[in-house]
């Protein structure tokens, strides 16, 4: 959600802000809508102060043994009680309109995110490992994994297309790499919490997902949804809430399913985990101050990256253009981890700075410590990471030409000693 107060300050900047989305320019529509709004409102504040008045002068006027002026009164009293409720019922209908302009809007890109359409215009930052040489040529995890306990038929027969049925060993690997991201995140300072996976509307709305992004999620027939993210439960615990100052920063962390109908798709990614309507994931949530935010935003992305290190995992890591941002976003980095079976680099974590825009959408303040109002709390997410793509990434450079994969020793112990998967 965006601030009005700054539209009306400045429409130019706020319409060549959303020219770097894409977007096409609003400022003229909203404010058009706000001066109708503000007219209305005027009028009706106006009609209440008169309301107030006429009451109190018909008991002067009455004790004065004026009846004529207080029966005049007592009908414009009357006439004021019918015309108000229709100017409340305006004001209350335009406020809604504008309401609805600026949340189909999407957020405005920080002054240090890259101009461009598409990924294609993306900026890397940074690599870290070198990618393994193999001696044969190496598989994708689809091709030579089934052996090993990721049984994709069983998983279509019970559920139909992008589901998994994992077995044995392959399913101890799927929870030991949650468990192994969950400890070390804890570790860097997140507290580990268990949120509801079913979530009503004014949650999704409040992280941007409703109601642009309906088609993307699940729905169940009791008019709760199935969270595509552990962000929608974790950010929105602060939700209507003003946040005591020296609980932030206040940083969370999840294990959780998530699900996502994928509705734009279709034909991306139809063999394997990496495109799935269920999977599991490790999110990471900070709610800050505006002056920690940046701060955050560095400190989450190197707390994603570290669990690739220790897992011996090549990736790169890439600063998002404003084309390939996400609506919530105002900056965001990507880390694509290297899989060898397709010769190239997949995002396995995006961790985005949303500033206060879903903070507006949700309510959730804080109050600076001397000031007497309250402010707009700035909150950030990320993938700390996705189970399934790590898995994917775990197998696809650790396999060997005899079809087993060799572990990561950071993963040993959450094996119960077991370094390498063979075939069932």
């Amino acid at each position: 959600m965006h601030d009005i107060r700054l539209i009306r300050t400045d429409p130019a900047a706020f319409d060549a802000a959303l020219a770097r989305r894409g977007a096409d320019p609003a400022s003229s529509a909203i404010l058009a809508i706000d001066e109708e709004r503000r007219a209305v409102q005027t009028k009706m504040q106006e009609g209440q102060n008169r309301r107030n008045e006429a009451s109190k002068a018909i008991g002067k006027a009455m004790g004065q043994g004026d009846t004529a002026t207080a029966e005049a009164l007592k009908a414009e009293v009357a006439t004021l009680k019918e015309t108000l409720p229709a100017l409340e019922a305006d004001e209350k209908a335009l406020s809604q309109k504008q309401a609805d302009v600026l949340a189909a809007l999407p957020n405005l890109p920080a002054d240090d995110v890259p101009q461009g359409a598409d990924e294609n215009d993306n900026v890397e930052i940074s690599r870290w490992g070198t990618p393994r040489s193999f001696d044969f040529k190496p598989l994708e995890h689809a091709d030579f994994a089934p052996a090993l306990g990721l049984d994709f038929e069983t998983a279509a027969a019970i559920s139909g297309a992008r589901f998994v049925f994992m077995r044995g060993q392959m399913a101890r690997l799927n929870r030991a790499l949650g468990a192994f991201m969950l400890d070390m995140q804890t570790a860097a300072g997140f507290v580990e919490c268990a949120p509801p996976l079913l979530v009503k509307d004014d949650a999704l709305f409040g992280t941007g997902q409703l109601p642009k992004f309906a088609e993307d999620l699940f729905r169940t027939t009791g008019d709760h949804w199935l969270i595509p993210t552990a962000e929608v439960s974790l950010t929105n615990a602060v939700r209507e809430q003003i946040v005591d100052p020296a609980a932030l920063p206040m940083k969370m962390t999840a294990l959780t399913p998530c699900f996502r109908s994928e509705a734009g798709s279709a034909g991306k990614d139809t063999r394997g985990l990496i495109r799935q309507h269920q999977f599991d994931k490790v999110e990471l949530v900070a709610v800050t101050t505006p002056e920690q935010s940046d701060a955050m935003h560095e400190a989450m992305t190197t707390a994603a990256e570290a669990v690739l290190q220790a897992l011996e995992l090549p990736y790169r890591k890439v600063l998002l253009c404003t084309g390939d941002m996400g609506f919530s976003a105002r900056k965001t980095y990507d880390l694509e981890v290297w899989l060898p079976g397709q010769d190239t680099y997949r995002e396995i974590s995006s961790i985005s700075n949303c500033g206060d825009f879903q903070a507006r959408r949700m309510n959730a303040r804080y109050k600076p410590e001397g000031s007497k109002k309250t402010e707009f709390v700035h909150t950030l997410n990320g993938s700390g990471l996705a189970v399934g793509r790590t898995l994917v990434a775990v197998l696809e450079n650790g396999q060997n030409a005899d079809g087993s994969v060799t572990l990561p020793s950071a993963l040993v112990p959450y094996m119960g000693g077991i370094d390498k998967l063979e075939a069932l």
